[in-house]
């Protein structure tokens, strides 16, 4: 599940007024409420109601999300907090029901609407199509104090690795800022549209992790990248020309308008992929040299089932989107 939260503000009407519209590539497929805050009316009642037009008459529910804040003792000037929640494409669609739970769990987990509180924050969830809702609050509790929701992004994101393993979603990644970069949507778009099987990101992301762990140096690592195919550009200290500081991959076809290739740092695959992080890695396995330890067994151990764990998670995304791809990893 992947969260994301925008930066807070000011106009909450405008806000449903967006969500209840078309969108911006017409992505807003069937908005509506599937939850809202404790001791709301019916949804039946709070879903706004089709105006003149065929547009959603959003006021009365703004009205009542902004009568806190009118009434707050120290609103902030910023009281409006928007997050949405998008399911993983691998993942199922889930139901209303489903969607309001993991509504009411994120609310409750940034501390905005913790449960039992009758006097929290109001907010309402509106669900888009199959695969991902919108949650919107202001930042005035009933009681007329303000809630900051400090730490909410860290929060938001603890909450959805729980509620991924809960719900058998696609495990995303942890909260420690150590997942790959998934591809963006254009990436996805055009891999379709030149006929390749995946984007190549994740092509990539799979044949430098490769490379990376039956690799024992650079030099392995790059002869590696280059028999499987994969382009390779290396970047040198501007101080020692002969230190490699850096790299990027690019594979064939994949180009901008000008014809050139589109170059993939290894930050830009998976935090883990960066040249200096791969040379701890490799300089912590010839460390161990030949001598065993229980400590350097551990160590390898432990930094086997790291990758392995990486690239479980490719070939598990793999098996439903492509399952020749998958099986060609494995």
């Amino acid at each position: 599940m992947i969260p994301n939260i925008a930066p807070r503000g000011t106009r909450v009407g405008g806000l449903l007024r967006y969500l209840y519209g078309a969108g911006k590539r017409e992505e807003h497929v069937n908005p509506h409420l599937v939850t809202a805050w404790d001791g709301a009316r019916p949804l039946s009642v709070l879903e706004p109601a089709i105006g003149v037009g065929g547009k959603r008459d959003v006021r009365n529910l703004a009205t009542l999300l902004q009568q806190p804040v009118r009434a707050g003792r120290n609103p902030p000037a910023n009281p409006v907090w928007h997050c949405s929640l998008r399911l993983h494409p691998t993942d199922r669609v889930l139901t209303d029901q489903q969607w309001a739970h993991i509504a009411q769990e994120i609310m409750a987990a940034t501390g905005l609407a913790p449960y039992g509180d009758g006097r929290a924050v109001r907010w309402v969830a509106v669900r888009h199509g199959a695969d991902h809702i919108h949650l919107v609050a202001t930042l005035v509790r009933q009681d007329r104090r303000t809630v900051w929701g400090r730490n909410d992004r860290w929060r938001v994101q603890a909450a959805c690795r729980d509620l991924e393993e809960r719900y058998g979603l696609y495990r995303v990644g942890p909260t420690d800022r150590t997942a790959h970069k998934r591809p963006h949507h254009i990436e996805v778009h055009k891999a379709r549209r030149i006929g390749q099987r995946e984007p190549a990101r994740n092509r990539l992301r799979r044949e430098v992790r490769y490379a990376a762990a039956v690799s024992a140096s650079a030099q392995e690592f790059f002869a590696l990248l280059a028999a499987a195919g994969v382009q390779v550009r290396l970047r040198h200290s501007t101080v020692n020309p002969e230190q490699i500081t850096g790299y990027a991959v690019a594979v064939d076809g994949h180009t901008t308008a000008a014809g050139r290739p589109v170059w993939y740092g290894g930050g830009r695959l998976a935090p883990d992929l960066t040249l200096p992080q791969l040379r701890t890695r490799w300089c912590a396995v010839d460390a161990d040299g030949p001598v065993t330890t229980p400590e350097g067994d551990a160590r390898r151990w432990e930094q086997a089932a790291a990758w392995v764990r990486a690239a479980t998670d490719d070939i598990r995304r793999l098996r439903h989107t492509d399952p020749a791809a998958a099986s060609a990893a494995a």
